[in-house]
């Protein structure tokens, strides 16, 4: 499995940071890399075990699923890659220290089906996307403020 791990400081409080990342899903693509849209499929909002659908915006149109596991709200969520071309786990851990947050995204995947094929290019955008998309996420939380 490929590991992939992504950190940024929000001078914010986590609370916040947590509704941006896990709660507003409407306003996720302002600030994630690469997506184009985050769709709730179970529920009538966020929380464990209720899959989300991220269209990204990388080449073959990739759709991933998430289903979070555990949803400690606003220290940790993490959960699974469900019915995608990715498999494994993911995690987002938030530490709130003097009004600010550190966040942490980890996650441990293997890529499934077609996308093994198309792996290198797809891998390299997607990790540069997750880059991208923490530094947009301090600079959204941020510009709420």
């Amino acid at each position: 499995m490929a590991h992939l791990e992504a950190r940024v400081t929000v001078q914010a409080p986590a609370d916040r940071v947590w509704t941006a990342v896990h709660e507003d899903l409407e306003a996720a693509p302002r600030w994630a890399g690469y997506l184009k849209r985050a769709v709730l499929l179970d529920g009538d909002r966020p929380g464990p075990g209720r899959r989300v659908r991220y269209d990204l915006d990388l080449p073959g149109g990739i759709t991933l699923t998430l289903r979070p596991t555990v949803w400690d709200r606003p220290r940790r969520c993490e959960g699974e890659f469900v019915d995608s071309p990715l498999g494994g786990t993911w995690s987002y851990v938030y530490t709130e220290s003097g009004g600010a947050t550190d966040v942490v995204y980890a996650m441990d995947y293997r890529l499934r089906g077609l996308l093994r094929f198309a792996g290198g290019l797809v891998e390299g955008r997607y990790e540069e996307g997750v880059q991208e998309g923490m530094r947009l996420l301090k600079q959204y939380v941020e510009g709420q403020g």
